[in-house]
């Protein structure tokens, strides 16, 4: 496990893990095993759309995606919500497959969507595969993200952007 502040591991014989990354003062790179012991755990049943195979029900458990980011502490004021409103968390999974959630969806002062990062799968631990994310709130299974990698923080803007300008850091 790197802890939050820990350089970020890129060895392959670890097992599966996810880096938080982007604008945040404690960059970290988590195995599921560590999201399952280091934060609480909750419990999603959920009953999603899927154009192919109809309504699949699955259990899920895991963190709240915004425990684990405000782990590594986002540059951003808590004290002030529309500073918070301005960032976005960016989730890649190990397929290639993305998804984008504004703050505001999972803060508890705005949408207070309960998006965990699964760490179980219907009674199952995928260690080696990796955490999933899970969006119960949708109708569909879209914004569901396997093998999740990374979860990049940001709302600012970098450095030589124009004065109010917000987007996400480049992949990268």
């Amino acid at each position: 496990m790197s802890r939050p502040g820990a350089p970020l591991s890129t060895s392959a014989t670890q097992l599966a893990s996810l880096s938080v990354i982007g604008e945040v003062g404690l960059p970290a790179t988590l195995t599921v095993r560590d999201l399952r012991e280091e934060w609480r755990r909750h419990r999603a049943e959920v009953v999603f759309d899927c154009a192919t195979s109809g309504p699949p029900r699955h259990v899920f458990e895991g963190p709240l995606l915004r425990e684990v980011a405000l782990a590594s502490r986002p540059l951003f004021d808590m004290r002030r919500r529309k500073d918070r409103s301005r960032f976005a968390l960016a989730v890649s999974g190990g397929d290639g497959h993305r998804t984008v959630l504004a703050w505001a969806e999972v803060d508890a002062d705005f949408g207070n969507a309960p998006v965990l990062l699964a760490t179980r799968l219907d009674g199952e631990d995928p260690d080696a595969v990796g955490s999933q994310l899970v969006v119960p709130v949708d109708r569909c299974g879209a914004r569901y993200i396997c093998a999740v990698t990374r979860v990049r923080v940001g709302g600012r803007g970098g450095r030589g952007q124009a004065q109010g300008r917000t987007e996400l850091p480049e992949e990268g």
